[in-house]
């Protein structure tokens, strides 16, 4: 099968999707819709996949330039004639696809662009609506996106779902000790680990608040806190002012290989995002047999039940949420019991080698559905 794999930018997602499409035999090409010279993934390109390139170039990308993409998208594929053409996210990639008339269209979700983008304006209304409708097929990860699809009048029927799943190899818990603990000499610490982006729909900010408050009852509590992002110098600034240097670990943007090694190291993952569908990091965590303590929104719930692997707390949150991290300190054979339910769960649910192939039948359904619509014309 002929894919067009059309994508905002390079991401550690794409790597993995794109990665296993070429695993799975498919003759893969990579359209990236910009680049404004972040580095999100910095793993080379499958060598199997065939990168494509823009002759406007790929900055980033702006409203006004969609009529000339439109039409270079679709001099790429009169070129290329794909079997199916795989676009997300829905506003961006998808719209474009659907502008350009592409079938069988395959719209990918990323989450926050049904669960939040798409109410953000009229327009934006209007776009994932008029998306929506093109779209054969819509690939979702969890119940919320798909309830939000059929919102703006897309069938039921014709959404995929599969949470994106994790490598259960990398992603496991401890076997030793862990060096990061020992190395900041943190063994006698209870650590909780944040790294989600340091923008404001992941509430990292509210989960500095929180660590602020629970380490004035509990002073053995110790904070890992990856990533990086526009409100850097707002958190760098409230960790000076509570004098927390010397008890969070700053850790900025962590590579893919290194990224198993933070979650063996912590006692607890809080996440305090605002939206997810289902979170990768959040299921990584399950995997590494970590307990949970996260922000009460529909794409948590789908993978907690307070008490069975980890704990909600209301959005933005921050006195609950230290009395959820107090909670857990004080509660060891909970988080003991809980430890072998998340890794089990995400045994069960998680599993990126089994849920990989739904996306593949995700394509063979929409290559049905357009011959099907073929058929009826002929015979019309």
């Amino acid at each position: 099968m002929r894919v067009l794999y059309f994508t905002r930018a390079y991401t550690p997602h794409d790597h993995r999707f794109l990665s296993a499409l070429a695993e799975s035999g498919q003759e893969v090409f990579y359209l990236p819709l910009e680049n404004d010279g972040k580095v999100l993934e910095d793993r080379p390109l499958p060598p199997q996949v065939e990168r494509l390139h823009w002759r406007s170039g790929t900055g980033r990308f702006r409203w006004r330039d969609a009529p000339a993409r439109v039409l270079e998208l679709r001099r790429m594929l009169r070129a290329l004639k794909p079997d199916v053409v795989h676009a997300g996210p829905v506003q961006t990639c998808a719209f474009l696809s659907a502008l350009a008339g592409v079938h069988p269209l395959v719209t990918m979700s990323w989450g926050s662009d049904l669960l939040r983008d798409a109410y953000s304006s009229g327009w934006m209304k209007q776009v994932t609506r008029f998306t929506l409708r093109a779209s054969d097929v819509l690939v979702g990860d969890c119940l919320a996106v798909r309830d939000a699809a059929v919102e703006f009048g897309f069938s039921p029927e014709n959404v995929v779902l599969f949470p994106w799943g994790v490598d259960l190899n990398r992603f496991k818990p401890a076997e030793t000790p862990s060096a990061l603990r020992e190395r900041l000499g943190w063994q006698d610490a209870f650590v909780v680990l944040s790294l989600r982006s340091w923008e404001p729909i992941y509430g990292v900010e509210t989960v500095v608040e929180a660590f602020a408050q629970a380490i004035q009852e509990e002073p053995r509590l110790r904070l890992i806190l990856l990533g990086q992002g526009s409100l850097a110098g707002r958190i760098q600034q409230r960790l000076h002012q509570k004098q927390l240097h010397d008890v969070v670990y700053l850790g900025g943007q962590v590579n893919q290989e290194d990224l198993p090694r933070f979650y063996q190291a912590a006692d607890l993952y809080v996440s305090a995002s605002h939206s997810d569908g289902s979170s990768v990091s959040l299921m990584e965590a399950l995997a590494s047999g970590l307990p949970v303590l996260v922000s009460d929104i529909p794409g948590n719930r789908e993978w907690v039940v307070p008490g069975e692997v980890g704990w909600l707390f209301p959005v933005d949150d921050a006195y609950t949420l230290a009395q959820g991290i107090l909670r857990a300190v004080r509660e060891p054979q909970t988080l003991a019991e809980m430890r072998l339910r998340a890794r089990h769960l995400a045994e069960e649910r998680a599993d990126w080698r089994k849920n990989f192939p739904k996306l593949l039948d995700a394509y063979c359904m929409a290559l049905r559905r357009v011959g099907k619509m073929v058929e009826e014309k002929q015979t019309a």
